[in-house]
């Protein structure tokens, strides 16, 4: 039997770990996983625990592996980053976000070898310029990012596409913006975590959560929109990249209808069974003037390059992920 050798970076973090598991249906595919598993209290080695990957290494062991068994490598699925939107050394963030991207873009290339990585909707900034993800330099450098992480990701983005108009590039690459992504584990992401893992044991234990004030007269208050997308149809559309073969190029990848903050919570309430309390609190200083107050995919490209599966309704996702994680005692996929 042919096999498939897949290789995850961040696979055992949360948006990587459910990559993971979808590749690691397939028998046909082994899957090499590289991160840092970190405290084993935080749980997240219990990400990848139920399923059979076929090698997990270090991310200092990463480029001595490919020098010895990267010729095996059929696609790179990039997952790897600091994703924290508050972290302060921006040293560390272009070192990891840019740094090791552009690495990986470069052996891929030498290589032949596919390449999907984890871009971001935090590239768009506040949205002055809307969320068209078009392919050209110009529109990619016109974005203004609110964060450093957003700048890192944008930073890569110019590169890559740099590189492709330049005929420098791996034989397929493709970069996601990925929006407001939510689901089973994300639990060691602590304070990063979605909303929905914030608020469940509140929820659960049927007390009032906390949603943020507007500070933007566009918007009441728990009225701010994002485009909330489930993390199974993030893992089904990479599992289909890696199967398609293409196409290159960065594409969003959302659910292509903006959502309320107060839509979400009183999801996580219905799901749970429970009357709605919902209390609103002043926005957090270091948020102030960094804070997205809209977000929403355009879907276009990627619909049209063949991605015709449809995104998982608010309240669906909302449901299966309290009823067949959060709610019990093993919510780990």
């Amino acid at each position: 039997m042919s096999r498939h050798v897949v290789l995850v970076t961040g696979g055992a973090g949360f948006i990587g770990s459910n990559v993971v598991a979808r590749l690691c249906e397939d028998p046909g595919v082994d899957v090499i996983v590289c991160d840092r598993l970190r405290q084993a209290d935080l749980g997240k080695w219990r990400n990848i625990a139920k399923h059979p990957i076929a090698d997990l290494l270090a991310p200092e062991a990463l480029w001595r592996w490919l020098a010895d068994r990267g010729a095996k490598v059929d696609l790179v699925i990039h997952m790897g980053a600091i994703s924290s939107t508050t972290e302060p050394d921006a040293d560390l963030i272009a070192d990891v976000n840019f740094g090791l991207s552009r690495d990986l873009f470069r052996w891929a290339t030498e290589c032949r070898t596919r390449m999907i990585y984890a871009s971001s909707a935090a590239t768009y900034g506040a949205g002055e310029r809307g969320f068209d993800d078009l392919a050209d330099l110009a529109h990619l450098t016109a974005l203004r990012p609110l964060n450093a992480y957003g700048w890192s990701k944008a930073l890569f983005d110019i590169f890559a596409a740099r590189q492709a108009a330049r005929r420098e590039a791996p034989p397929q690459w493709t970069g996601l913006k990925f929006f407001n992504v939510f689901g089973p584990n994300e639990a060691h992401k602590g304070s990063m975590r979605s909303v929905v893992a914030t608020i469940w044991p509140k929820v659960a234990a049927g007390e009032s959560v906390r949603l943020f004030k507007s500070d933007n007269p566009a918007y009441p208050d728990g009225g701010q929109l994002r485009d909330f997308v489930y993390v199974r149809d993030v893992a089904d559309c990479i599992a289909w990249l890696a199967r398609s073969g293409g196409p290159s190029g960065v594409f969003n990848l959302g659910s292509g209808k903006a959502r309320t903050f107060e839509d979400l919570a009183r999801a996580v309430f219905a799901a749970a069974g429970k009357e709605a309390r919902i209390e609103f609190i002043d926005m957090p200083a270091a948020l102030r003037g960094k804070y997205q107050y809209f977000t929403e995919a355009r879907m276009d490209r990627l619909r049209a390059a063949g991605w015709n599966s449809p995104p998982t309704e608010l309240e669906a996702a909302v449901g299966d992920y309290v009823s067949g994680f959060l709610a019990t005692d093993d919510p780990y996929r």
